[in-house]
Formats: C-alpha cells, structure tokens, sequence
C-alpha cells in the first residue's frame, strides 16, 4: 500500500484553550485558537453485513464536548515572591480529563474555574480520569497577584468545525468523516458527552497543491433554527449520531446498497462532494485495497482523476472527510485522509466499518434504554 506523510480530510477545526486559574473573587482566563492540522494512524475493526442506506455528501457542522475537561498540558506560574512555581507538573498529565472539584462534579472548563475560584490558597483535590481509572490529586494553587490563585494547567472541553455526512440509515443514524476526531495537542481520540449537527454555509475553498492541501471554509450559526441532529460517539472509524431533520439535510434522497469490501475491485469510482454549492459525483480510480484490517480508516487508496475536481480543488481537501466512495452502483467507502505531498491522492474507510459502529452504537443504547 502507498506511504507517506498524509493528514486528516477533515476540516480544519477550531479548538479553545483556557489556561486554569482561581482567584478569591475572581478568575483568570487566557484563551486563544489552534488549527487541527496532523498525521494519523489508525486500528482496525471487523466487517459488517451489506445494507440499504441514504447517501450523503452533505457538509455539516459539528459541534461536541468533551466528557469531563481534558487536560492538554501544564505550566509554570509565577509567584507574588517572583518564584516560579509548577503545582501541576507531575501531578496532572497531558490527556487526562478533570471531571470533580473537591469531589463536586464539573462538565465543563467554565464550572472548573468557578469551583476552584471558589477555593482561593488552599489545596483543591482534582478528580482526574485517566484512561479507565479515576484518581484524586491534591494540588496547591500559586498566588499570582494578591488574593488570586493559578493552577497552571491548560484545559480543552469542546471542539468545532466541518466534516461531511456519509449515510443515514434507516434508524435515522448517520455516519460521518471516516475517521475520528483527535485533540491537536495530545493527539489522543478525544472522549465526548455529546454534540451537536448543524447547517453549514461553505463560503470559499481554498485549493490543494501538492505539499499544502486545500480546505473548505464555512460559515456555523450555532443555533436552534440550525440544529439538524445530536452525536453521540466518536471513534477511530468516524463520528456517529441521529438527524432529527432529515429533509432539511437530505433534501435529495437517493438510497444505495452498500458494499463488503470483498467486493470492492481497483479501478474506476466515483466521491460525492459538495463544491461550488453543488452536489455531485467526481471521477476517481481506486488504486489499491487492503483488506487485512490493519488499520481501520486505511483500507483504500484513491486518486482523484476528474479534471473538474482537479481544477477546483487540486484533488482531497480539509473538510471532504466523509465524502461518499461509489464503485458499481455501491457505497463502498468514505474519503479519510489526503496526501500532503500529493493532493490528489488520499485514503478512505470501507463502509462495512463505518457500519459496524452503527451497531455497536444501536446495541449499546438498547443496553442502557
């Protein structure tokens, strides 16, 4: 299978940082923006069974919160004596999420600061998770300026930005971007509470070269009147959910039969993109199949061959992650990754993966109903 230095499809996705602090009567805040922008390696899963589903293309945008607040790194703080101080090195590490203050419950990087402010010099206990243990750790806030307290740790609790809409079962269950959303910093599968699908408006599309690849940039009004559907799981194999209104998101819907990866040949297929405010089908050539599951959204090799495509967007941009993969009248995919050195070239996911975690998720909320 081809190699290289490749990068998520995925757009580029705004993520806020908040470095933790606490005051009496007061709190501090320093925010600032990141773009998404990495390499990936993936794991496997095993294969689903053929289904009927609606075939997407559509972009969305994409709102979720973490599952408790995620800790993305530590600093030192500057003491009123002019020392600097760590009260947080070794204690909480980069990945972990915060989810008690003084055993209280926080969802939320706005409730950490309120509780901690709320403690001011004393020892606060932080009920941490990490992986799939919960430990508490006492640490002693740094008094920066008279009466106010820093933590020095820098924490993330939500994420946004677009991606693409594969299919939509019959359940109502979509399936989108291929791959999972990871934290720019950490590089770890971020864990979510929940999210949000909205309307977009894509309002430019910058174009890939090779080297550089190309995005899509969209407008997000993060309202009731946009809400289209809720998320509930993100994964190594995409981000899953339900599409509330569906003729809103799907206003052509078009079923498709979807495909076993044995199925899938090398040769001539098709992605359905949105691009220019139109949604349509481009030429590509499926160049190689991996079949042994090694890696989970890496199982196909495309090249994207349409001239049209080429010339609006180089080939795979930011923001086609999820882009549907047609092969004889069948889903059999979903665009994943670009190659940065070669735009017109990327990864995609089988379908039946992407499936599998339909059901693991439908199973799942049986379980708990």
């Amino acid at each position: 299978m081809t190699e290289g230095r490749k990068c998520r499809a995925g757009t580029l996705l705004i993520l806020f940082l908040v470095l933790l602090a606490c005051a009496a009567g007061g709190h501090y805040a320093q925010e600032y923006k990141s773009w998404l922008f990495r390499e990936q390696t993936e794991v496997s899963t095993d294969a689903a069974g053929s289904d009927t589903v609606l075939l997407g293309g559509m972009p969305v945008g994409i709102y979720m919160e973490t599952d408790g607040v995620m800790v993305l790194n530590t600093e030192r703080v500057k003491g009123i004596d002019g020392r600097e101080y760590e009260p947080a090195s070794d204690l909480v590490h980069s990945g972990d999420y915060i989810t008690a203050v003084d055993h209280r419950e926080i969802s939320g990087k706005k409730e950490l600061l309120e509780a901690v402010s709320a403690i001011g010099g004393d020892k606060v206990i932080l009920t941490i998770r990490r992986g799939d243990e919960d430990v508490d750790i006492k640490i002693t806030p740094v008094e920066y300026t008279p009466g106010e307290y820093r933590l020095g740790i820098w924490v993330r609790d939500n994420v946004q930005g677009l991606g693409t809409v594969t299919f939509l079962t019959e359940q109502s269950r979509f399936g989108a971007l291929g791959h999972g959303i990871h934290d720019a910093d950490t590089n770890g599968l971020m864990d979510i509470s929940d999210g949000t699908v909205y309307r977009t408006s894509i309002q430019d599309v910058i174009r890939g070269t090779d080297g550089s690849p190309g995005s899509m940039e969209g407008i997000i009004v993060y309202n009731n009147y946009n809400v289209l559907g809720s998320i509930d799981k993100n994964t190594e194999a995409g981000i899953y959910g339900t599409i509330d209104r569906i003729d809103e998101l799907f206003e052509e819907q078009i079923p498709i039969e979807t495909a076993k990866k044995e199925e899938i040949e090398k040769g001539p297929a098709t992605i359905r993109c949105f691009i220019d405010n139109e949604l349509k089908e481009y030429d590509i050539q499926v160049t190689d199949i991996d079949t042994s599951g090694a890696e989970i959204n890496k199982g196909l090799v495309i090249q994207v061959t349409d001239p049209e495509l080429l010339e609006k967007t180089g080939g795979i941009i930011q923001g086609m992650s999820g882009s549907p993969i047609i092969q004889n009248g069948k889903l059999i995919g979903a665009v994943t990754h670009v190659f940065v050195q070669d735009s017109t070239m990327g990864y995609g996911i089988f379908v039946e993966n992407m499936l599998n975690q339909v059901e693991i998720s439908e199973m799942s909320n049986n379980v708990s109903n």
